[in-house]
């Protein structure tokens, strides 16, 4: 029998620029990620009883698994961002250091991520450590399994999907959603992200 994937809850507070009304239905999308993963994960034991048969059906509900399931993993870390209201990256921070080693300054690097998460299109801004060569990396993934770097960790993820922000912001103002993002973000589990990767 397929183990399946729960559902995590989120301790989320009210967020400044960030309604509860977008946290719920963004909420609901993520449910809806968690349940496509075990709906195809159920499928994909059901077809390979006669893979030989089901092989055109198998083949494309594995590509469908790594959408749903990068979908529902990127919604998590993203929502934890949230958790237990917003908190400063210490100066004393290691991720700080590690950002300020790889991009010189701290607020240098921000702006770079910021302008990343402005990238036309859907998709999402997430930094990254590769613990293959101990570096942090940018990068813009697209539909959750179109970019994804193989190998590093998410250390801070980003949701630039209209669905993140459609209720409180127009496409025009994503600025104003990514500073949102920012003011509400909990560092301490980013910097936590980081640890637990290196």
């Amino acid at each position: 029998m397929t183990k399946l994937f729960e559902e995590k809850k989120f301790n989320i507070p009210k967020l400044n620029g960030i309604s509860e009304k977008a946290i719920e239905i963004h909420l609901g999308l993520y449910s809806g990620y968690v349940k496509n993963t075990n709906t195809i994960l159920t499928k994909i034991d059901e077809y390979a009883e006669n893979a030989e048969a089901n092989a055109y059906a198998l083949g494309e509900i594995q590509r469908r698994f790594a959408f749903e399931f990068d979908g529902m993993r990127n919604h998590e870390y993203y929502f934890a961002h949230f958790e237990n209201g917003s908190t400063a990256l210490t100066v004393e921070s290691s991720l700080k250091k590690a950002v300020e080693e790889e991009w010189g300054d701290f607020d240098k690097w921000l702006n770079r991520f910021k302008s990343i998460a402005l990238t036309r299109g859907i998709g999402w801004a997430i930094l990254y450590y590769d613990p293959h060569t101990k570096r942090l990396l940018n990068a813009w993934v697209d539909e959750h399994h179109l970019g994804q770097l193989v190998g590093p960790a998410p250390i801070l993820v980003l949701d630039m999907w209209e669905h993140a922000y459609f209720i409180d912001y127009t496409p025009a103002e994503k600025k104003k959603y990514i500073e949102a993002f920012f003011e509400n973000l909990n560092w301490g589990n980013v910097e936590q992200n980081f640890l637990d990767a290196k």
